[in-house]
């Protein structure tokens, strides 16, 4: 008989080679125990909703009335509704060309795309081009639109950060391209030194790989970290010397939770240093509905900035995303109510504001209850969660360890956080699906467990922990460090 298209042997080898361990054998592993009857606390991925955060009132509000928009015609409305949430509705509408369930520009709906220009000129205090703002399916979709297009064989690399976010690592296998790490320094709190980035390209160049591209997450996935202005301006002068593009994942911008160290995008470090590295560096920026204090994952809202992107190359990414049509049109209802939020003396915004307020302040305190219960535990290191929604604490594995893991045919971090699914429920992702350097050993959690519920997992972990050392440690020849 002959092979067929969708045999296992002759798919796409680029396909075979994507990994995506937030959705790995962990979660696998996981989903079969629920399934069982375990109850299971799912910190493999930074889902807020689905860990009990409550939506925000009034972006639902409007967007309800935006998918009904017959309620607006109802003579009782006012009576469900705030007149600030009618009038919102009304405006998202007029954007339209038949409502939500019409196809939009292929970039996204013009109106709303001007909302995100008008926030980043808040931000950053620069102008911002709508036409180069593109709206997409969440920020993952928009970076696998632009990797897709800078990648265009084996030989060009991606300088991507270690440890990393797995989108990168997947899409960049996908695209059939190299990822070529730069290790941040875990004892210097994930920061970034730019030798290492030179090292890591010449070591590339040596190879026969031309890097074209650099990713940086900021804040940082998993690690947590915020880069400050100093660090950023580096980044910009490497990228500017060495003909980079700058991929700027900054998701998590809204998840600061310390007062040292706000976050500042790349672009307004990119304009405030002038030409001509204003006029020069290629910037993508990505943010998304997802995270913040919005944690709209499901809505699948995203938008990516271009800068000093050349137009018939803008046209190329265009007719790209013009093959989908269009971006799901209510997730880019959420993305202008994230840029042009209600304002003081609106009727909703005192009911927004503490919302608001209150999950953030909730994260921050989640953040230091999961800092300092990993550093309580034996053998475990965690610097502090400075923003975004995840611990990633060093795991010091006992050397019985790593062989019980080795005669289990498991990456040793794998192992030790499958002993801890099957002893607490508690789920995470290892380590080595991040990448990390040899021989040293993470894992991954999100801060989102209920804040209420942090004190009672953090001591099921400490037990957990305490006694996997105990029983893994040779208290003859490994000390606690």
């Amino acid at each position: 008989m002959a092979p067929k298209g969708l045999d296992y042997e002759h798919l796409n080898e680029n396909v075979k080679k994507v990994q995506y361990a937030v959705r790995g054998e962990l979660y696998l592993r996981a989903s079969e125990l629920q399934k069982e009857g375990k109850k299971i606390i799912f910190t493999n991925v930074g889902n807020p909703h689905a860990l009990g955060q409550k939506p925000l009132t009034f972006p639902r509000q409007v967007v309800a009335l935006c998918q009904a928009p017959f309620l607006l015609d109802d003579p009782n409305v006012g009576l469900m509704f705030p007149a600030d949430a009618i009038a919102r509705a009304k405006h998202y509408l007029s954007l339209t060309s038949g409502g939500l369930g019409a196809y939009s520009d292929s970039r996204g709906i013009p109106g709303v795309r001007k909302e995100v220009a008008d926030f980043l000129l808040r931000r950053d205090g620069y102008p911002s081009d709508p036409e180069l703002i593109f709206l997409t399916d969440g920020a993952s979709k928009g970076v696998m639109q632009i990797l897709n297009t800078i990648i265009r064989g084996p030989n060009d690399g991606i300088l991507v950060p270690v440890p990393q976010y797995p989108l990168y690592s997947a899409a960049i296998s996908l695209f059939g391209g190299t990822l070529v790490p730069y290790y941040l320094e875990e004892t210097a709190n994930w920061g970034l030194d730019v030798n290492d980035l030179r090292n890591a390209v010449s070591q590339a160049q040596f190879k026969g790989i031309t890097v074209r591209a650099m990713v940086i997450i900021n804040p940082g996935n998993p690690t947590g970290q915020c880069l400050s202005e100093a660090n950023l301006s580096e980044i910009l002068r490497f990228c500017y010397q060495e003909g980079l593009v700058l991929l700027g994942d900054e998701v998590y911008q809204q998840n600061i939770y310390q007062d040292e160290r706000p976050f500042i995008s790349s672009k307004k470090v990119l304009m405030d240093m002038g030409p001509p590295y204003s006029k020069e560096v290629q910037l993508v920026s990505f943010h998304t509905v997802s995270k913040g204090y919005w944690g709209e994952c499901g809505q699948r809202g995203g938008y990516f900035e271009m800068t000093n992107i050349p137009p018939k190359s803008v046209d190329e990414i265009y007719k790209v995303a013009s093959i989908a049509l269009s971006p799901n049109v209510p997730a880019q209802i959420f993305m202008g109510l994230m840029v042009n939020p209600l304002k003081p003396g609106d009727v909703s915004y005192e009911q927004f504001i503490r919302e608001s307020k209150g999950i953030l302040e909730s994260l921050r305190k989640r953040a230091r209850i999961m800092t300092d219960g990993f550093n309580s535990c034996r053998n475990v290191v965690c610097n502090f969660t400075e923003g975004a929604m995840y611990s990633f604490p060093q795991i010091r594995l006992p050397p019985k360890a790593i062989e019980a893991a080795k005669s289990a045919g498991k990456v040793p971090d794998v192992f030790y956080c499958l002993k801890l699914l099957e002893a607490t429920g508690i789920s995470t992702v290892p380590g080595s699906g991040f990448g990390q350097k040899e021989g040293v050993f993470h894992l991954r959690t999100t801060i989102l467990p209920a804040e209420e519920d942090m004190p009672a997992i953090m001591e099921s972990f400490k037990k957990f922990n305490d006694g996997f050392m105990e029983q893994y440690e040779d208290t003859r020849g490994y000390s606690r460090m």
